[in-house]
């Protein structure tokens, strides 16, 4: 479903991506791990065309993620933001209909509202929910919200960016779960980015090792731990001594 082809970006003097090289099987779930600054939300970004790349191609579902109608490729897509990215004046929601009461999809605000609370059900969130505002929900609510809005539309393609961050070790469990569960649901492709070896687990059918602006392993999660890989060896097992630099 996407393709990475020997993508390169520089910001300035610093090489971020240095060919990565990546396919992400249609269907499936790949997590992209890596340490800070490794460049795994300038690869989403690059995806989305929010970032163009220095040189080398991205191919969406067999075509050139930079050509053709930029609205309809994006309506193709959800996403789960880091720190939520919540409207803090709108509430709930308008929050998680937000792509449905604009743009190409636009429906009555009616229909938005029931499909709105439907997928706010769908998250483990009540009704009554939809009509506060995201100063009045806890991290794990603002978190679920988030969730709820990346699915509002239904998309093929769900990129989650540190969905656990921020929550406690039982909603990071929650919100993994339900992330697994919708994407198979779904039959969505997904990319998610983190650092939480549990979200691995529980999320991922495959995994890559993003470093240095390459993927230095790429496979099934289950291959993992006995991989033989040494930096995914290192990240995977947090070792402070391995081909992986500790900035001091």
């Amino acid at each position: 479903m996407i393709r990475f082809e020997n993508v390169h970006k520089s910001f300035g003097p610093k090489r971020v991506l240095r060919g990565m090289t990546l396919d992400v099987p249609k269907g499936t779930s790949m997590v992209i791990i890596g340490g800070s600054g490794t460049g795994k939300s300038v690869a989403l970004k690059c995806v989305l065309g929010l970032i163009k790349p220095d040189s080398g191609r991205i191919l969406v579902d067999g075509g050139d993620a930079e050509t053709g109608d930029r609205d309809a490729f994006l309506a193709r897509f959800g996403m789960l933001f880091q720190g939520g990215a919540l409207f803090d004046s709108l509430p709930v929601w308008q929050n998680v209909a937000f792509r449905l009461l604009r743009g190409a999809l636009k429906k009555p605000a009616s229909e938005a509202r029931e499909i709105a609370i439907d997928k706010l059900r769908r998250v483990g969130l009540t009704a009554d929910v939809a009509d506060l505002y995201p100063a009045e929900l806890s991290g794990g609510m603002q978190k679920r919200v988030g969730l709820a809005r990346a699915i509002c539309a239904d998309p093929e393609i769900i990129f989650f960016d540190e969905p656990t961050t921020g929550l406690d070790p039982i909603m990071a469990g929650v919100i993994n779960e339900l992330i697994r569960e919708i994407v198979t649901e779904m039959g969505a492709t997904a990319i998610t980015i983190t650092h939480d070896m549990s979200s691995v687990r529980a999320i991922a059918d495959n995994v890559a090792m993003l470093h240095d602006g390459v993927i230095k392993w790429t496979g099934p999660v289950g291959k993992m731990d006995a991989s033989g890989d040494p930096y995914l060896d290192q990240f995977i097992h947090g070792r402070a001594t391995g081909p992986i630099e500790a900035v001091r």
